[in-house]
């Protein structure tokens, strides 16, 4: 039966090295589902397979995007569907990887058919976010679109300015488009997540953040620098090299506050995918690689 093999987990888990063996064993690609990767020219800052892990296994949607070009879950959603109806037609199981909730739900469930918000709307939010602030625009949403208000992140700026986009452009609210069906799909899914003890975790996010800046990122960070305001960069990792460019920051506090912002993105992806209930659990922390991998095998 053909299967989408899913697997997934907060950043600095371990899905990489596993993912690696799971598709050689299973002559299978590497579909990434991670929002960032898919950019070129930002590799150390986004953990992106290094030369050695491409030449092992082909990868999909990794270094796909020049920074300045948009591309949404709903991109995403149609460029996998397409893509894995040419990739079953040779194999039985395709894999994919990532933590990109979004891109993962996507796939797996299926995005509302939101209309793609063009570049004039796009950039008057931006501007009326730089300059007026979250609260203005909240003010606003509650007005435009008072259902989806009540229910917002209200922290969370991008989904805020989102949803201004598209009341905006379509004379509709977004709540109007918002219908949260999960759609069938031709294949089977099998999703496998990874866990571990919490501060297990978070030394492991410490550690890959000091291995960034040994590798270069704030380097990479001025090779980019130029490009700041668009979506691509507005990430953590960049975000906090560019307030050190901008000499806000002496580095060593970027560097804490970088990884004290991942940590917290980490909890953000457990939260999310804890409400999944078709994930089935691993313990990366009391399994080997092999083990993991006969488990995996014995769910195909």
């Amino acid at each position: 039966m053909r299967t989408l093999l899913v697997l997934l987990g907060p950043t600095g888990v371990g899905k990489t090295e596993l993912s690696l063996t799971l598709a050689e064993r299973l002559n299978s690609p590497i579909l990434s589902a991670d929002s960032r990767q898919i950019y070129k020219d930002i590799e150390i800052g986004t953990a992106a397979p290094i030369k050695e892990q491409m030449d092992r296994v082909r990868h999909y949607f990794v270094h796909n995007l020049d920074l300045c070009q948009y591309y949404s879950a709903a991109e995403y959603e149609s460029d996998v569907l397409c893509l894995l109806d040419r990739l079953f037609e040779e194999r039985e199981v395709v894999v994919m990887t990532g933590g990109s909730m979004m891109y993962i739900d996507a796939v797996t469930k299926g995005i509302d058919d939101i209309p793609t918000v063009d570049e004039d709307t796009r950039e008057m939010l931006r501007l009326r976010f730089e300059t007026e602030g979250l609260d203005k625009l909240l003010d606003e949403l509650r007005l435009l679109d008072p259902e989806y208000y009540d229910v917002v992140d209200k922290k969370n700026y991008k989904r805020v300015v989102h949803a201004l986009e598209i009341c905006y452009m379509t004379g509709k609210t977004f709540t109007s488009f918002r219908k949260r069906q999960v759609k069938e799909r031709p294949f089977r899914i099998v999703k496998v997540g990874l866990r571990r003890d919490r501060q297990v975790l978070f030394d492991r996010i410490n550690k890959r953040v000091d291995q960034m800046m040994s590798m270069g990122l704030l380097e990479e960070a001025r090779r980019v620098y130029d490009l700041r305001h668009y979506n691509s960069l507005n990430t953590v990792g960049y975000k906090e090299m560019f307030k050190v460019i901008d000499g806000e920051w002496e580095l060593p506090m970027a560097v804490e506050r970088l990884k004290k912002n991942t940590r917290v993105y980490a909890k953000k992806q457990m939260t999310w995918f804890a409400h999944d209930k078709d994930i089935v659990w691993l313990d990366a922390d009391s399994m080997s690689e092999d083990e993991m991998v006969n488990k995996i095998m014995g769910y195909l």
